[in-house]
């Protein structure tokens, strides 16, 4: 019979990093043992649990405690990553006891919400999860934005390797925690891997001493293009100096590609822009993250409307029962339902698209994820109206 326990330290190495080469890298490949116990540090706080049977391991999943921003509220948050199964073992429910397991842990050290990037959208959906919008990158020329050369800003920006300001990098990640709704926050000891080698410049907007953008970048030659990660910012000024910035490259590289949140519009950047924006997902290779909440107290607090609604969550082991959502006091409260209104019928996945603001109720009714009239549809807009994540955060 086989049995799921938690793994620490090293002991991950005989047990889940078993399985994390042929699940996801190119194998066999020489001296993978020594490159696993290389990333074993970068796991340390990691959630890691695994299917066993006589000495075997058949499976595993691990999650990452981190912070994410849900209407404008930060919440505890576990990042599902490494979810793997030996060939010889899949299609056992190892995976679905694991995701279970996993989401029940978490939630019972205070994680709200869950996050994964999904090799199988419908798989995971069943466990509540919705899409959220894909990032898009802009690809342009740097003389496209050769108009904003010759404005005077206030502010400047400032460039180091990534190594050199990654103080600076993981304070302004936190102050955009608080302002951006979908936006995460990794613990220090994951953001160290994202930028484990210094392969990356940091360019830094200020103004008045306030950093008020960021950027992330490598260049890939002489000519060549320079391929920035997520352009982040506070205001409008810190993206035009940011943007200013990357002019200036003019010459130096023939091409810009920049990472940009799915509700940024490059082509408003500079009259006449030329560019090409796209997002694009593919599975497993190039998934849109998928979200869903592992309690309803998530919602607590969360700025709304003057509406006011029950809802009967199903088919779920952790979200269950009659809820009341009441935003009348302009902030959802959320308290235990007798069942005598009429109110929503909501999956958890149907839960998350609403809360996350990517669903619409209409939608949560034609995908099948919830039965809703259009008196409570009605309640839910105000209560939960539609919103676009910035699901950013590398670190």
């Amino acid at each position: 019979m086989s049995a799921i326990r938690q793994v620490h330290g090293e002991e991950r190495l005989r047990t889940a990093f078993t399985l994390y080469p042929y699940a996801f890298d190119q194998t066999p490949a020489p001296g993978a043992d020594e490159q696993l116990r290389d990333i074993l540090p970068f796991h340390d706080g990691n959630h890691t649990l695994v299917v066993e049977q006589d000495g075997r391991t058949l499976a595993t999943a691990a999650a990452i405690p981190a912070h994410q921003n849900l209407r404008g509220n930060v919440l505890p948050m576990a990042a599902v990553a490494w979810v793997a199964t030996h060939p010889g073992a899949r299609r056992q429910g190892h995976s679905r006891r694991l995701m279970h397991r996993l989401h029940a842990d978490m939630l019972g050290t205070g994680h709200r919400l869950a996050v994964l990037y999904p090799f199988h959208p419908s798989f995971y959906e069943k466990f509540g999860y919705v899409g959220l919008p894909a990032n898009r990158t802009a690809v342009f020329a740097p003389e496209e934005l050769s108009p904003l050369l010759g404005r005077k800003l206030p502010g400047e920006v400032t460039c180091r390797r990534i190594d050199e300001g990654f103080d600076d990098y993981r304070a302004f990640h936190q102050r955009l925690l608080s302002l951006r709704h979908g936006f995460m926050y990794t613990p220090h000891y994951r953001a160290r891997r994202a930028l484990a080698t210094p392969d990356r410049w940091l360019a830094v907007a200020t103004v008045d001493g306030q950093a008020v953008g960021l950027l992330t970048y490598r260049i890939d030659g002489y000519g060549g293009r320079l391929r920035a990660d997520e352009l982040l910012y506070t205001s409008a000024l810190g993206r035009t100096l940011l943007l200013r910035f990357l002019a200036e490259h003019t010459h130096q590289v023939c091409q810009i590609e920049v990472t940009v949140a799915p509700d940024e519009f490059p082509e408003t950047w500079a009259t006449a822009l030329t560019v090409r924006t796209t997002a694009e997902t593919s599975y497993p290779t190039s998934p849109a993250l998928m979200a869903r909440l592992l309690s309803v107290d998530a919602l607590r607090g969360a700025p709304c409307g003057p509406g006011r609604l029950e809802i009967e969550l199903v088919d779920d082991p952790l979200l269950t029962g009659r809820h009341l959502l009441d935003g009348t006091a302009g902030r959802i409260d959320v308290t235990a339902a007798p069942g005598a209104g009429e109110g929503a019928v909501l999956t958890a996945a149907g839960l998350a698209g609403l809360a996350y603001g990517v669903l619409d109720p209409a939608d949560v009714v034609a995908r099948g994820l919830g039965d809703i009239s259009d008196d409570a549809a009605s309640e839910l807009r105000k209560l939960l109206p539609g919103r676009v994540p910035h699901a950013f955060g590398r670190g």
